[in-house]
């Protein structure tokens, strides 16, 4: 089971939903199921591909174009090649070939306006990628479904690509494309649910197996067709997307041990701590998102304890693009972007940048003074950080100054046994013994 490289796979979304036939009655709900679907496929994290890769051809009636850009995707795949359609679905030639209607094709002759599925199957067989999947969400006739293809098995032989995977959405003769009131057509509609919503109690990653499977089973007990498939090979266990429902219920789980591996920095453990906070990071990049906010609070967590492990270079790197992040994703005074800007003066001033660390927690200062309060915890941090970092700067008077008022205030707000009260106190002892006046270094609170 895996996830398709991103930029290794293609994906080609064909529909029609206006004709121009009186014979073939127009599908407006096809718009929205394709529109929908290449958004929810081309999510940037939830999704298969960037927009880029997903080539969209909704209601184009040129067969040479359908065909070129078809070709171009296919010749490009090399790990995934999805092509899905949506439409009417054709019967025609003394063979009873299937044809995809396009916006011109005729019910009476699709053989010459029509994609034929024969030679889209060959176009697809052709593809380099490493697994190739079809979906057909169409309708068949009373032709398509005769004597000659009577059972199911040999209903869906017709449409197999061999080391790949098919699904169709096999409706018979009388059956709509479209229930009264939604917004989908049926098969697909249960399908982008299954993407956008997940499914409660399954795995991480939903596979196109998960999908028919869950699919076949929904539309079953809502008495609508079910959808056939054919697999080959390992294709079925091609992921098409991350299980949101799953990513729901992890959330929590991987919160509880990131405030867990952090409490384990904090009791003197950095090293331990950074590496399982680099394993939930990793968990949390694939099943949230790399810009959730759990995600990047563990981003956070992740670079300061690599500061306490003794890398505060490293430290530094990762913290500076993380600002950047937060700046853009959560604004410049969101109290984790503020605690990031503490983190990175903190870490610059172990690597030695004391000017610059000292430069940067004054106007941190001035900062949580004007969103927090002086006198709120945070702030009172920063002062401390502050003191810790003038004294080996050689602004000695300056870090007592602060250190003496810090006590104070924090006897008062926070109570006169509290541990950092004890802290600043220590550091305030500390200093005011020390001869040369370098006091503590800035270290991590």
């Amino acid at each position: 089971m895996r996830l398709p490289d991103r930029h290794r796979s293609r994906l080609v979304l064909i529909g029609a939903g206006r004709y121009t036939d009186p014979a073939l009655p127009d599908l407006p709900a096809v718009h929205r199921t394709l529109t929908d679907l290449a958004a929810l496929l081309t999510d940037p994290y939830f999704g298969l591909v960037p927009s880029a890769h997903c080539t969209l051809l909704l209601d184009d009636g040129d067969l040479r174009t359908v065909g070129g850009r078809l070709r171009s995707a296919v010749a490009e795949a090399e790990d995934l090649l999805l092509v899905y359609y949506a439409g009417h679905g054709l019967v025609g030639g003394r063979r009873h070939e299937l044809y995809l209607a396009l916006p011109d094709s005729e019910w009476a002759a699709p053989e010459f306006n029509s994609l034929e599925y024969d030679k889209l199957r060959d176009a697809v067989l052709d593809s380099p990628a490493e697994t190739k999947v079809v979906v057909l969400d169409c309708c068949f006739s009373g032709r398509a479904v005769g004597d000659a293809l009577g059972a199911e098995d040999e209903r869906i032989s017709q449409l197999d690509v061999a080391g790949s995977y098919v699904m169709t959405s096999a409706q018979r003769d009388q059956v709509a494309l479209a229930l009264p009131g939604e917004d989908h057509t049926a098969f697909s509609g249960r399908l982008i649910r299954l993407l956008r919503e997940g499914v409660v109690g399954g795995p991480e990653l939903l596979t196109v197996e998960d999908l028919y499977q869950r699919l076949r089973s929904v539309m079953a007990s809502e008495g609508l067709p079910r959808p056939l498939n054919r697999g080959s090979g390992t294709a079925h266990r091609i992921a098409l997307g991350i299980n949101r429902a799953f990513a729901a219920t992890a959330g929590p789980e991987l919160r509880n041990r990131q405030i867990a591996a952090v409490d384990r920095g904090k009791d003197g453990d950095w090293t331990g701590a950074a590496e399982e906070l680099r394993k939930i990071l990793d968990e949390q990049t694939r099943v949230l998102g790399p810009e959730h906010a759990d995600t990047l609070r563990t981003r956070q967590s992740y670079a300061h304890s690599l500061g306490g492990a003794g890398t505060p270079v490293e430290a530094a790197g990762l913290l500076r693009r993380l600002l950047a992040d937060q700046v853009r994703l959560l604004g410049p005074d969101h109290e984790d972007t503020l605690r990031t800007r503490q983190f990175l003066a903190v870490n610059l001033g172990e690597a030695g940048h004391r000017e610059e660390a000292v430069g940067m927690l004054r106007i941190l200062l001035a900062d949580r003074s004007r969103v927090l309060g002086v006198e709120h915890p945070h702030t009172l941090r920063t002062r401390h950080m502050l003191a810790r970092n003038l004294a080996p700067a050689g602004e000695r008077e300056e870090a007592l100054a602060l250190l003496r008022q810090l006590v104070a205030e924090r006897e008062r707000v926070l109570g006169a046994d509290h541990p950092h009260t004890a802290r600043a106190r220590d550091d305030l002892l500390g200093m005011e013994g020390t001869a040369d006046g370098q006091g503590p270094q800035s270290g991590q609170e």
